[in-house]
């Protein structure tokens, strides 16, 4: 089969699109043949050498695929061959064919697209966390989401909006704040006097809820801008920088900074998980959340998207077909 192979952690463009033996699927596993792969920000970070997982060479990068069932283990009996699902896994998705445990694998109900299956998971998987587990989100709150153009951030906008939230979308361009509005944000605003602005779009009280997958400056405006029991979601560092926080603010306005961290919340607590990602699928069937796909490229393409992804050029969620 055809893989994008990581031969040692650098540049991007150092990415390998080669040929490589095909997955076998373990005693408890299934090897899913690819119809949609998901391309996530941290799968840029993890080929550079620059994310917590530190895996042996060569290794295929990738967390997310959707597709077919081609083959099964021994003991699998949840699933068959010709089955559509998509599946979970720590690295192997930027392939044709990725082997998986059968417990990270969901069917998938006919009406559902293969991409949509993909953003579903660590995306909108990401979010959905973050605002039901992590801030429990509750009706009325206001919700400002940076980064809000992104993969994420369009999940956070919708999955705010289906929670019951006012949201508040913060993004750097006019494509991008038009693309927030068209997922349901109720008001858009630029990185420009970021403080003043949220507070100027929450009536001077302040945001009950930030979902931070940016860092930097924009973490420290929006510290400087929480309302009395907000809750400051770190989600990542797509700026680069990681920010260092004045811990007498949470103190004197008495708001909480709460980390996100959704590969480990998956291991930790898989039934939860898989509650959450029951919801999601509900959600979508209803019609309430559907993700913004930024396009679909070639798997061969797969350096140059990350590129893009990387680069914060892309608007919602990047798909590669094998």
């Amino acid at each position: 089969m055809k893989a994008i192979i990581c031969r040692g952690f650098g540049a991007i463009s150092e990415l390998d699109y080669a040929d490589m033996p095909d997955p076998v699927a373990a005693d408890d596993g299934v090897v899913v043949r690819a119809a949609a792969i998901g391309v996530n920000f941290p799968d840029g970070l993890l080929v550079q050498g620059l994310y917590q997982l530190q895996p042996g060479f060569p290794f295929v990068p990738g967390m997310e695929m959707a597709g077919v069932v081609e083959s099964v283990g021994a003991s699998v009996t949840g699933f068959r061959p010709g089955d559509r699902v998509v599946a979970l896994g720590t690295l192997g998705g930027y392939a044709e064919k990725m082997a998986a445990p059968a417990g990270s694998v969901i069917a998938l109900p006919d009406s559902m697209p293969y991409a949509d299956a993909c953003a579903l998971l660590c995306a909108w998987g990401t979010a959905h966390h973050a605002l039901r587990q992590r801030a429990r989100l509750e009706p009325g709150e206001t919700l400002v989401v940076l980064g809000a153009a992104g993969s994420t951030g369009i999940a956070a906008i919708q999955i705010g909006k289906a929670m019951g939230a006012r949201v508040v979308a913060v993004a750097s361009s006019e494509d991008k704040r038009q693309a927030c509005l068209k997922a349901g944000a109720d008001a858009v605003l630029p990185y420009d006097d970021l403080r003043d602005a949220i507070r100027q779009a929450t009536g001077g009280k302040g945001a009950d809820v930030v979902f931070d997958p940016v860092g930097g400056s924009a973490f420290d405006a929006a510290s400087r801008a929480m309302a009395r029991n907000g809750r400051l979601l770190v989600i990542g560092f797509a700026s680069g920088e990681i920010p260092k926080f004045p811990v007498n603010l949470a103190l004197l306005k008495e708001y909480a900074v709460v980390g996100v961290f959704w590969g480990g919340f998956t291991r930790a607590e898989p039934e939860v998980f898989a509650d959450n990602m029951a919801e999601l699928f509900a959600w979508h069937g209803q019609g309430r959340i559907r993700p913004l796909i930024d396009g679909e490229y070639r798997l061969a393409d797969a350096a140059s998207v990350l590129d893009r992804v990387l680069g914060r050029g892309a608007i919602g969620k990047p798909i590669l077909l094998p």
